[in-house]
């Protein structure tokens, strides 16, 4: 809901005395982003990696006053970014009280309020709405039917006496009730193709028609869509007709950088759960986001159909979940993530990622081979150049060090006992506050490291892992 209070003035009459200007949809959408960018405020809050790709092309089609359409796989934001939207909208607007379609009282369309001005006038009544409740959204699906999008006669209308030609029979649709807002149609191509007919109208000459009625009902709307590449050909596509009447169409995509994957992780993923206090060190997540661009671009993984940003936001909740098991199971007073709890997205992570049809059977393979590798780069990435010597030289006469998921933190460094440049290690990996939790999971990452660059050995047995020369 808008911060701000609605105004006060509640008559057409008022309304009027009070200066207010009616703008279509369109224009009051340019206006406000056009403000956004010459305060230099962000228009799409929330929205990580677009700013020099996607957002630049959907700000020039909202300028121009286009419906678009975003064309993207899975995952990759188009939704979170159409929600956005909403607040380019103006914090009120007034409408026609108790009017479906939310007319503006200096231009009714209905017939309703149509009728009601030309009696009242200026006392005509007039109400307030946000511009959240301006936004309205359908997910595309095969059963969705022109009557949910556009309207259909009522038959309790008809039976309280009304005639089937008059135009307040009708019972209006998601569509028509978003007059005056956004509209959002997520999954476009899914969307049967005769129902997709319904929307040339809307699109190009803005009105509906419902069931024959000569009944023009100029829409003023935004209309935005969201679609998968392979939508085109696989489960649907968009009539031509349609993708001719969208004004743009704009291609989104996976983060590019690694660290807008990592802001987007840290973002989305709930890592702060009530009652319960987590930690998830920064290393942790970078290696989760590694995996994630690794899965995303491996061969063996079917790029149709893309590999969400979900599936990394998922990972990195089930590391988290990994280090609250833990320190329930044990005690321990404060939960943070090691190394050890990164093997569990695996059997997580599996059913949200396509494998082409030759890697059947290898899936857990495949995933554990890529989890190893994100692991090795991210070791490489932040503690390349860092002197381990005093780490390592503990296990060059054969001492051996047993850690896994439900080995604490405590448990783990009395094992190791004093670890030379554990300090230097904490710095290098941004660890600002040193605790057994942080100080346990800086350790088994460089643990990890040297064994995956072939300096440690490891055994892992029965959910237990033993690093040792």
């Amino acid at each position: 809901m808008s911060s701000s209070p609605a105004p006060d003035q509640t008559t057409l009459g008022a309304l009027r005395d009070s200066g207010h200007v009616h703008k279509p949809v369109k224009a009051e959408v340019r206006d406000n982003l056009l403000a956004r960018l010459a305060a230099g405020q962000t228009a799409f809050p929330g929205i990580l990696g677009f700013d020099d790709t996607v957002l630049p092309q959907v700000e020039r089609a909202l300028l121009a006053g286009h419906d678009l359409v975003l064309l993207g796989e899975r995952g990759q934001g188009k939704t979170r970014l159409i929600r956005t939207l909403v607040g380019l909208l103006d914090a009120w607007t007034p409408v026609v009280t108790g009017c479906e379609i939310n007319d503006h009282p200096y231009a009714p369309v209905c017939v309703r309020c149509t009728r009601l001005v030309a009696e009242l006038g200026d006392a005509t009544p007039v109400s307030w709405k946000p511009r959240d409740e301006r936004y309205g959204e359908k997910l595309a699906t095969p059963d969705t039917s022109v009557g949910d999008l556009i309207g259909d006669v009522d038959p309790i209308k008809v039976a309280e006496g009304r005639t089937m030609g008059d135009p307040e029979t009708v019972h209006y649709g998601l569509v028509p009730r978003t007059n005056r807002g956004i509209f959002s149609v997520n999954e476009l191509p899914d969307l049967a193709e005769r129902i997709q007919v319904a929307l040339l109208n809307v699109l190009e000459e803005r009105d509906i028609q419902v069931r024959g009625y000569p009944l023009r009902l100029p829409l003023d709307l935004l209309l935005v869509a969201s679609a998968n590449p392979e939508d085109y050909t696989n489960r649907g596509r968009i009539i031509t007709p349609l993708k001719d009447r969208f004004g743009a169409e704009v291609r989104t995509h996976y983060p590019l950088a690694l660290e807008d994957e990592v802001r987007l992780i840290r973002q989305e993923a709930v890592l702060d759960w009530p009652g319960t206090a987590v930690t998830v060190p920064d290393h942790l997540l970078q290696v989760v986001a590694r995996y994630t661009r690794l899965v995303r671009d491996s061969p063996q993984v079917d790029q149709r159909s893309g590999v969400s940003a979900r599936f990394a936001v998922a990972s990195a909740e089930t590391v988290a979940a990994s280090a609250v098991r833990r320190a329930a199971i044990t005690g321990e007073p404060q939960a943070v993530a090691r190394v050890c709890d990164l093997p569990a997205v695996v059997a997580a992570s599996r059913g949200k990622v396509e494998f082409e049809s030759a890697e059947e059977g290898r899936e857990l393979e495949v995933l554990h081979h890529l989890l190893r590798r994100a692991t090795a780069d991210a070791f490489r990435a932040l503690l390349a150049g860092t002197d381990l010597s005093g780490l390592q030289s503990r296990f060059d006469e054969g001492a051996t060090v047993e850690t896994g998921d439900l080995v604490p933190a405590a448990e783990l460094l009395g094992r190791l006992g004093t670890v030379p440049g554990l300090a230097v290690l904490l710095a290098r990996l941004g660890v600002e506050e040193e605790s057994p939790g942080l100080a346990a999971a800086a350790v088994e990452f460089a643990l990890e490291g040297l064994h995956l660059n072939r300096r440690l050995a490891k055994d892992e047995i029965a959910g237990r892992t033993v690093y040792g020369g």
